[in-house]
């Protein structure tokens, strides 16, 4: 049986190839502008004039759009120094208010301890620091969490932003209902006390306790039992948190701490009080454990 190709391309179809490279619509195109002759000298100089001016055009723009660019920078530089500014008077102001909620705290406690018989103002008293409205001491643990260390970005060279080791708010939950769940009386995260009605959420990178912002490392401080720690390490919830951390490579330093002293937390915003063991009424809060509600799922 004959082979078609070895028909088609007798041997001398590579020297032919070689012999003439040249395709025969170049050849043709070639003829035609020798019978046309030399192209004019005014049709070359306009084709270069054009070029020169859209070259010319396009580093004018460039340059109005760079001269718009630095002019404008002073003025973004201003705007942001003056939001920064204004954003740590505001934060100033904050924490004067803070402190002087806890002086007008602590001068209440002191009235209602002088108005009250001896007996009832201790059971006040530990009425609020079991609900976290009151200062207290006494030994238990810090647990101290930090972000793992972030990749760094082979083009800018900066650490990336998507950081999947980062401490997650719902990390901090259940590490602290773990602790709850271990038998801690009082805990606090960077210093901030956690009551019957705290909240740890995510707002964008940021990590808030009851609506105020902590950052990376977080000291999570509980005071409870001598074997505190022991019991956390065998809690279901504390050995999720040491596996999430294992795996996203987050650091964790787990210490002893004795005479453990931890600040009262803010006063909660109720809106409805009842007596125990009643019915609240319609839409008002209802009692139950003191533990930090937890995202579903996992990171």
């Amino acid at each position: 049986m004959s082979n078609p190709t070895a028909e088609r391309f007798n041997p001398d179809f590579l020297t032919e190839l070689f012999r003439d490279p040249l395709d025969a619509a170049y050849a043709a195109a070639a003829k035609r502008r020798a019978k046309r002759g030399p192209e004019p000298a005014w049709s070359r100089l306009s084709g270069r004039a054009a070029g020169l001016l859209s070259v010319v055009a396009v580093g004018f723009l460039f340059a109005v759009a760079y001269r718009h660019v630095v002019a404008a920078e002073p003025e973004i530089t201003r705007t942001r120094a003056g939001l920064v500014s204004e954003v740590h008077a505001k934060q100033a102001e904050t924490d004067d208010l803070q402190r002087r909620a806890e002086e007008l705290r602590a001068a209440v406690d002191r009235e209602r301890a002088e108005a009250l018989a001896g007996g009832e103002a201790a059971q006040l008293r530990n009425l609020a620091a079991a609900a976290g409205l009151g200062r207290v001491s006494g030994d238990g643990l810090v647990i101290e969490v930090r972000d793992a260390p972030a990749d760094t970005d082979p083009l800018t060279g900066k650490p990336r932003s998507d950081n999947p080791g980062r401490v997650r708010d719902r990390d901090l939950q259940g590490l602290v209902n773990g602790l709850w769940d271990a038998g801690a009386e009082a805990i606090a995260i960077n210093g901030q006390r956690l009551s019957t009605t705290s909240t740890i959420r995510a707002a964008g990178a940021a990590i808030l306790v009851d609506f105020k912002p902590v950052a990376s490392p977080y000291a999570v401080s509980a005071i409870g039992p001598g074997d505190l720690d022991r019991r956390f390490e065998r809690s279901r919830d504390g050995q999720l948190f040491r596996a999430l951390a294992r795996r996203y490579n987050m650091g964790v330093v787990v210490r002893e701490q004795r005479d453990l002293t931890l600040p009262a937390a803010t006063d909660p915003q109720l809106r409805y009080a009842h007596p125990l063991g009643r019915t609240p009424p319609e839409g008002g809060p209802s009692t139950g454990p003191s533990t930090v509600p937890s995202a579903s799922g996992g990171r």
